[in-house]
């Protein structure tokens, strides 16, 4: 199956090809350690597992890089303010390096909540300043630097293509437009390496060539992208607060080094705003994985509703939202626990009659991961399935399954309710008052049933009892 994707540097929607057949690198910007992530930040990950799993079921061998941000990433994106981190360990009477930890691991237990695939390896900034410095070093040799007081910026009037990731028009910007300037020529211009303040004390600091300081925020993806997945690599991803500074300083400062593209595709999600607000850590406007279990939610609710909008769609969070996609996702709990006692009593093995169902769900995902059509298809297919007079509950559970591998909704994980024996005589004796149309005495029982927690399915052959 064809995939296409639609690719920001290019603006439109394009074939995906790998540079290497069967094989794709995948590097998604990671999170900048300093706080807990929010749910704003998680609908960018849980879009980049869409992306990842697709690639696998296409056939496709990836190797997923994700960087993590625990130096450098200052207050404002024109390279002044404090490093966030360092400000985090002021807060919170803690180090900078035990803040970084604490809130990396935090990550981690949340992308397994939310069933996102962990990359198959995650590259601190840390961990890799040799390799940052050693990158500047190859940029000042080209002539791409300029020395100030405070650090070595990148110059974009060397390049020619400065902007093309979001078509920036940097013609006629000057000095003091509207952006704390200090010393550097141009407002586009970047820090690749800041200089420890005379006045600070750091706790995240190191030796260069140019002076004791920092990695500025952009070098490190540049620096550990490139060793990691080669100097071109398939596909680069992020949120769209990356496109105007992040990803586009990513680009010059690779470019600029190889004379290549860093990455054939770029992939960015959309904002998810709270109550029509936009998310924002300084102010407290959040929600985060922990708060949504603390409101009696499961994370996985969370998952399926961000599968309701396309990924490149603006999306509003309420709660409202969130119970309606939770009384959904019970709903195809239930389904798949009524296939399953079907399937237990069925003789069908046979998978054929639903194919093109299949077929049409992995042909939206194909189209630029089209989850809301996608999901669309998965309920047209229950609604029918149900209505139908000749089922085969074993196929029906395979094309879930297979759903699933996309979806990560944990659908094998879902278990047969084991019913009591008392729970059972109960059924027992109502299928008996059914049978000889004793519709009183199997609406009472009915009745007893729900008092007790348990609700009974009617079907064309045995009754389904589900557990409330």
């Amino acid at each position: 199956m064809k995939l296409h994707f639609y690719n920001t540097i290019s603006h439109k929607k394009e074939i995906f090809k790998p540079l290497k057949k069967g094989v794709v690198g995948l590097y998604t910007c990671g999170p900048t350690v300093y706080h807990y992530q929010h749910i704003g930040n998680y609908r960018t990950y849980i879009f980049e597992d869409i992306l990842r799993r697709m690639l696998v079921e296409n056939g496709f061998r990836v190797k997923h890089i994700m960087n993590i941000t625990d130096v450098g990433h200052l207050t404002s994106d024109e390279d002044s303010g404090e490093d966030k981190i360092e400000r985090a360990a002021k807060k919170e009477g803690k180090t900078a390096w035990d803040i970084a930890r604490f809130y990396e691991n935090i990550f981690w237990e949340d992308l397994k909540v939310l069933h996102v695939l962990l990359p198959h390896k995650a590259v601190r900034a840390t961990e890799h300043i040799d390799l940052q410095i050693n990158l500047i070093k190859k940029l000042e040799k080209k002539g791409y630097t300029y020395k100030t007081s405070d650090g070595i910026y990148f110059d974009t009037s060397k390049l020619k293509e400065y902007g093309k990731l979001a078509k920036k028009n940097t013609a006629g910007i000057k000095a003091g437009a509207r952006i704390e300037m200090g010393e550097k020529r141009l407002a586009t211009d970047f820090a690749l390496w800041k200089f420890s303040s005379p006045t600070e004390t750091r706790q995240m600091e190191w030796n260069s060539p140019w002076g004791r300081g920092f990695p500025g925020w952009h070098i490190e993806c540049s620096a550990m992208s490139m060793k990691y997945l080669g100097e071109t690599f398939d596909i680069h991803t992020g949120g769209v607060d990356h496109i105007q500074v992040h990803h586009q300083n990513e680009i010059a400062q690779s470019e600029a080094a190889t004379g290549k593209p860093l990455a054939r595709f770029w992939l960015h999600g959309e904002h998810l705003h709270l109550d029509n607000e936009k998310m924002s850590k300084s102010t407290g406007n959040i929600v985060t994985p922990e708060i949504i279990r603390q409101k009696g939610f499961d994370p996985l609710d969370f998952r399926y509703l961000m599968f309701t909008a396309h990924y490149r769609s603006k999306m509003n969070f309420t709660w409202e939202s969130l119970q309606s996609v939770a009384n959904a996702r019970r709903e195809l709990e239930e389904f798949v626990r009524e296939l399953l006692a079907e399937k237990k009593k069925s003789k069908s093995y046979i998978r054929l009659p639903y194919v093109s169902v299949e077929k049409k769900f992995f042909a939206m995902i194909a189209d630029d991961l089209n989850t809301p059509k996608a999901i669309g298809i998965l309920w047209n297919f229950i609604r029918s399935y149900r209505k139908a007079r000749t089922k085969n509950p074993t196929a029906a559970y395979a094309l879930l399954l297979s759903f699933d591998h996309i979806l990560g909704l944990g659908i094998k994980h879902i278990k047969q309710t084991t019913i009591p024996s008392s729970i059972q005589q109960l059924v027992e004796k109502r299928e008996v008052a059914r049978q000889k149309k004793h519709w009183l005495e199997a609406d009472s029982i009915r009745e007893e049933l729900q008092k007790k927690g348990w609700e009974v399915k009617d079907t064309s052959g045995e009754p389904v009892v589900i557990k409330k």
